[in-house]
């Protein structure tokens, strides 16, 4: 498929690149490394220490969401503080490729006329992606692949689950925005093929997840085929983080309650 034949007026051709090459992946570099890169070394750092652990990893527990104080109003700051500064770079990427003309975020593949389509498709991939990512997990689980996910009570505070919507939503919109709207715009003004961006910005969503263990890598390399699959072919960035919002909504919220009524499935029965 050529890339006339992909293009869209809602899914342009990258712009001529403006400046030397090295200053382009130094832009990058800089933009990965306050976000999603960072979680990436972190992630790294993390799965090589429940790696050489005396345990083996399928019988390690990770946090999922936990708390940051033991005293509900810092416990609230902290976690409402930690989701908003983790925007910043999704602003920075805005006001990096912002088009002074209409719509200003093409270049993201973000536009707002489409909403209940965007919706619509958004819940569909959650269907698509939500079970086969059960199965993966619950495989990685009985194969000691992945490390247990210990979930945060739901009553724990009365500001818990509108916290964990919060972060649904901050997971959703950096990720989508960074991985795929703004890495996929800069990589093809740097000359890079649709499927060699796909397989990369794949890896590194893939990467950032390795803290859940294989299996936790393996589901998200594969999202990050998909999602990068459907925005080359339709260049629409709302769907996906749409569907990113549901997914973690799901996990965030409902894993707790199926971590609660089946905990031996999920390793957390003692």
């Amino acid at each position: 498929m050529t890339q006339e034949r992909l293009a869209r007026p809602w899914f342009p051709d990258a712009e001529p690149l403006v400046g030397s090459r090295r200053s382009r992946w130094v832009e990058i570099a800089c933009v990965l490394l306050v976000s999603l890169g960072a979680s990436a070394i972190w992630s790294i750092i993390q799965i090589a220490d429940l790696a050489t652990r005396p345990e083996p990893i399928g019988d390690q527990v990770v946090a999922l969401n936990p708390t940051r104080s033991d005293r509900p109003w810092l416990d609230l700051a902290y976690q409402l503080t930690g989701h908003l500064l983790d925007l910043v770079p999704v602003v920075l990427v805005c006001w990096l490729l912002w088009r002074a003309r209409r719509p200003h975020l093409a270049r993201l593949g973000i536009t707002f006329d489409r909403p209940a389509r965007d919706a619509g498709w958004g819940a569909v991939l959650l269907l698509v992606i939500g079970i086969p990512g059960l199965a993966i997990f619950v495989a990685g689980r009985a194969l000691g692949l992945t490390a247990a996910l210990a979930p945060s009570p739901l009553d724990a505070q009365w500001f818990t689950i509108p916290v964990l919507l919060v972060a649904a939503f901050r997971a959703g919109v950096t990720e989508e925005v960074i991985v795929v709207g703004y890495l996929f715009e800069r990589l093809r003004s740097l000359g890079w093929g649709r499927y060699r961006i796909i397989i990369a910005a794949a890896l590194l969503r893939a990467t950032y997840h390795l803290y859940q263990g294989v299996g936790g890598f393996i589901s998200n390399l594969l999202l990050g085929l998909l999602f990068g699959w459907l925005y080359s072919r339709y260049g629409r960035l709302l769907p996906l983080v749409i569907a990113h919002i549901l997914i973690d909504v799901v996990a965030f919220v409902g894993y707790p309650l199926a971590a609660g009524a089946w905990p031996a499935l999920f390793g957390l029965d003692g």
